[in-house]
């Protein structure tokens, strides 16, 4: 089933991201996870790339494997880093093969180690081309694609990020899920700047409860966005308390999703990061 047939103004839903595991151990716990989180009804569940693309086949016998055997809708990411066209229309093949309805296309980070996306020979360099591509391939995938609430780090401005965000929809992304983000000023700023360029398509808020500060200033220095000031002055506080952290990580997101959600939000994306505890903790406060 498609994620826009599952999106409504008058129940927001529900998604959770996990990346794939390095080893058998893993991917154990990774099913420990969903099947934890499958009682809280999500509308669909994504699985990203590794970096530079390398975790491709695992991603896809991911998703399968989740929609088969667990129930669950499942997303495949998909990005250009290090592949041709042929392999990325064998990707398709193969999802379409396996019952997947929904593909989220990226352009991707440099592999690990690079600084700078290469655009691949016989490739893409825009995640608007990637969307075209799969758009032209004769699969009738639904096509999500990602938006900055703070802007792509690699764009000169806002004007310039949102010209790139229409591009993808102009090539026919049917829904959005934003970066990361700590200010839900910041995704209705995004929203209203969307929605003034004549993008109508659903804005799906990516939120991720911070539970570790140190891994939360490394990942917004990679994706562009910030930390308030006041949310960063309180978790440094506490240092090295892990569960006083998670406390803080875990109120900020309640807040967050309670303000996206009364402002619109068609759904949240919870960047679960394989765990499933502060993920879980915001989803019985919202519901209590």
């Amino acid at each position: 089933m498609k994620i826009t047939d599952k999106l409504s103004a008058k129940t927001p839903a529900f998604s959770f991201e996990f990346f794939p595991p390095k080893d058998q151990a893993g991917v154990d716990r990774l099913f420990e996870t969903v099947a934890r989180l499958q009682a809280y009804e999500p509308a669909y569940v994504s699985v990203t790339y590794g970096a530079g693309g390398s975790t491709r086949r695992l991603t896809v016998d991911l998703v399968k494997r989740i929609k088969r055997e667990v129930g669950l809708e499942a997303m495949a990411h998909l990005t250009c880093v290090g592949a041709s066209r042929e392999e990325i229309k064998s990707v398709l093949d193969q999802l379409r093969e396996g019952g997947i309805d929904n593909v989220l296309a990226l352009r991707g980070d440099p592999p690990q180690g690079e600084t700078a996306f290469v655009k691949s020979e016989a490739g893409f360099g825009h995640a608007s081309e990637l969307a075209e591509f799969i758009r032209a391939s004769g699969h009738d995938f639904c096509l999500a694609g990602a938006c900055y609430p703070e802007n792509h780090p690699e764009s000169a401005n806002a004007d310039v990020d949102l010209q790139h965000l229409k591009l993808k929809v102009d090539a026919g992304v049917q829904v959005l899920v934003t970066q990361l983000f700590f200010d839900s000023k910041d995704y209705f700023s995004c929203v209203a700047r969307a929605r003034g360029a004549g993008i109508t398509v659903p804005v799906i808020a990516g939120i991720m409860p911070i539970t570790n500060v140190s891994q939360v200033k490394r990942f917004t220095a990679m994706c562009g966005a910030s930390i308030p000031a006041a949310l960063l002055a309180r978790l440094e506080a506490v240092g090295a308390d892990a569960a006083a952290v998670q406390e803080i990580g875990v109120e900020h997101a309640t807040a967050q999703c309670r303000e996206l959600i009364e402002g619109g939000a068609p759904g949240i994306h919870f960047y679960t990061l394989n765990r499933s505890p502060a993920t879980v903790e915001v989803l019985d406060r919202l519901r209590g």
